[in-house]
């Protein structure tokens, strides 16, 4: 795994999955409420993934959170932000059936569009790496077979968007 996946600052790049986690969870947020993308990002770095005063991990199997990667959390949120109509016009082509990015669910189109944003403008994430990535984020909110749609429209988008690497 590359320094930049890694982040500098753990071996498994728990860093950069927590920035992914917390991303599509900023998303899902602005699509709710439509707040602006520099205000969540500010709210999420501030005031999120710290330990509340008094409230304790009473579940041990819980893991503890690893502080997201920042400047993943800001680049994810402002870039999806921006070029959502975009996002929306690649991913919609790549869902099966009468499926359309309106049909999805908020949180879903969340994960399906930072996973679009990542595989589109940061090639120096291995395309493998991101579709794992946000399949594992899907994992954490849905225990159906929406992974499994995560993994396909994505892969379908790798099979365009990086062709020679997903044919190595």
């Amino acid at each position: 795994m590359s320094d930049k996946e890694t982040g500098g600052k753990s071996p498994i790049g728990v860093d950069r999955s927590s920035a992914r986690l917390a991303a599509v969870q900023a998303l899902y947020e602005i699509d709710m409420t439509g707040v602006a993308a520099d205000s969540v990002i500010h709210e999420f770095l501030k005031n999120r993934w710290k330990p509340i005063p008094g409230m304790q991990n009473d579940e041990e199997d819980l893991p503890e959170l690893a502080d997201p990667d920042g400047a993943l959390l800001a680049e994810l949120i402002r870039g999806v932000s921006a070029k959502q109509v975009d996002l929306d016009g690649m991913i919609g082509p790549a869902l099966s059936g009468d499926w359309t990015v309106e049909r999805l669910e908020v949180i879903l189109r969340a994960i399906l569009r930072a996973g679009a944003f990542e595989m589109l403008s940061m090639s120096d994430v291995p395309a493998r790496v991101v579709i794992n990535e946000y399949v594992n984020v899907a994992k954490a909110f849905f225990d159906d077979n929406k992974p499994g749609m995560v993994n396909g429209v994505l892969d379908k988008l790798a099979r365009v968007l990086r062709t020679a690497e997903m044919e190595k």
